[in-house]
């Protein structure tokens, strides 16, 4: 997957796009608005193992976001099963220097259509924790429409939260 953004890109994970996964990856306020699986500290060895996962990847689920000619962020799909295989779900996250410039919203924005035709389902939709609210207004901003709040249905930290459910759908 190729998404020329002009200046930001959309793009499949390349092996040597390691360092700047550490570098900006290995960041406790991104880690602590995504799932567990998303590690922190981020290692070079969460690194390789990610890299090689998401390479394998067939079909490819999980992208880099290219922006100043280095992977700064990631978009990653999870497809629905059973009754639910027309829904894909959707999660990312940006390197902190670059947050606030309008980058993920374009990013999200661009990954979401394209989901939509290349997996030919009818929905993406995403779950924010309910203090992530930079995350929402991402959300909105790139089409998303605020369906609901899931009472008391996370686990971080050892803190149980809500999560906004945002859906995109055609």
């Amino acid at each position: 997957m190729l998404l020329d953004l002009g200046d930001l890109r959309v793009r499949n994970w390349h092996r040597d796009d390691l360092d700047a996964l550490l570098r900006f990856a290995n960041n406790s306020k991104i880690a602590d608005n995504l799932r567990d699986q998303f590690p922190h500290p981020y290692t070079r060895r969460d690194g390789i193992e990610y890299l090689n996962y998401v390479r394998s990847m067939d079909p490819a689920m999980a992208f880099a976001i290219e922006y100043g000619g280095e992977a700064v962020g990631g978009i990653g799909f999870k497809l629905g099963v059973d009754i639910a295989r027309l829904s894909v779900e959707m999660g990312y996250w940006l390197a902190e220097p670059l947050w606030g410039r309008g980058l993920t919203t374009r990013a999200v924005t661009a990954a979401s259509d394209w989901a939509i035709d290349s997996y030919k389902v009818v929905r993406v939709f995403a779950t924010v924790f309910s203090h992530n609210v930079a995350s929402m207004r991402v959300l909105e901003k790139a089409g998303f429409v605020r369906e609901g709040v899931l009472r008391r249905s996370a686990v971080k930290k050892g803190v149980i939260l809500d999560q906004v459910l945002y859906a995109k759908v055609r």
